[in-house]
């Protein structure tokens, strides 16, 4: 099987063109080849599929297998993919997610694409759509009580779910040791991504992120977002800021006449290459594709 590795931000996903591969156990490849000592290595697996309601359909798994809804570092690189590797030939397309149908823009620079910019969509701030058990909704600057220690979270959806947590210096905070226990908390009953915010001024924060599903990785393009609506409904921060990730920055506006959110950021191609998945363990029914993608 032919694969290209990708990342945005250091946030690295294997990604193969399903218009020339076929992929009966996505769960199983995606933990085969997500692994850093004997796989690829990567954050997991994003699929580039034909779509009968845009340009291309991104079906995406996590590195222990388990399916993701959306990743914003993974999108710019299938706008990226598609688009260097000549499967389209515009700079304004359209990926089908799982968390609905998002729209690039691609930045080519020389005849290939250095940036893209994505509308995220609008942000989900109802408990019940993150979801997140709560005592009130909107879920902003709520208590939880995590590892012994008592957190103020903000919980927003991007097509995924974020629980967004202020701190001091995210330098000084344990992530792989409370990162988990916010993850499997719960009062999330599918799991949650958990960011760590620091703010630095009204323009820029740093941030740090456990991803449900990965652990901790060099950037989240949808927990980017979600910290920037965080951060705004906190009157923390101006409507566009900066994150400072820990594979890089990522701009993001919350555009709050439209309700969208648009993030831009770099996509890069690592290296492609061929791997054998024969001894792939095939753990799972056979994978149907709906024909709605």
């Amino acid at each position: 099987m032919r694969f290209t590795k990708m990342q945005g931000l250091g946030n690295d996903y294997v990604y193969v063109n399903c218009f020339e591969e076929t992929v009966e156990s996505p769960a199983s490849l995606a933990r085969m080849v997500s692994d850093r000592h004997f796989g690829i290595g990567s954050d997991g697996l994003i699929l580039i599929r034909p779509s009968v309601q845009a340009d291309f359909f991104m079906e995406m798994f996590n590195a222990d297998g388990t399916r993701s809804e959306m990743c914003g570092n993974g999108i710019r690189c299938v706008g990226k993919f598609v688009y260097d590797h000549g499967l389209i030939d515009k700079t304004e397309i359209t990926v089908n997610t799982l968390a609905g149908i998002k729209r690039l823009s691609l930045h080519v620079k020389e005849g290939r694409v250095q940036s893209v910019t994505v509308d995220m969509g609008e942000p989900q701030l109802e408990a019940s759509a993150i979801p997140v058990q709560a005592s009130h909704s909107p879920v902003v600057a709520e208590p939880i009580e995590v590892a012994g220690g008592r957190f103020e979270m903000t919980c927003v959806s991007m097509g995924n779910p974020h629980a967004v947590v202020f701190v001091d210096d995210t330098s000084s905070v344990p992530v792989e040791q409370i990162g988990p226990e916010f993850e499997f908390h719960p009062r999330f009953p599918k799991r949650v991504n958990a960011e760590f915010v620091q703010v630095v001024s009204c323009s820029e924060v740093n941030m740090r992120v456990w991803e449900r599903g990965t652990g901790e990785t060099l950037a989240c393009g949808t927990g980017a977002c979600a910290s920037t609506v965080a951060c705004i409904l906190n009157g923390l921060t101006d409507d566009e800021i900066t994150l400072h990730l820990l594979g890089g920055d990522l701009r993001v506006k919350w555009d709050r006449g439209t309700n969208h959110v648009l993030m831009t950021g770099p996509a890069a191609t690592v290296f492609e290459g061929e791997i054998d998945v024969s001894a792939c363990p095939c753990d799972e029914p056979p994978h149907m594709v709906d024909p709605a993608w």
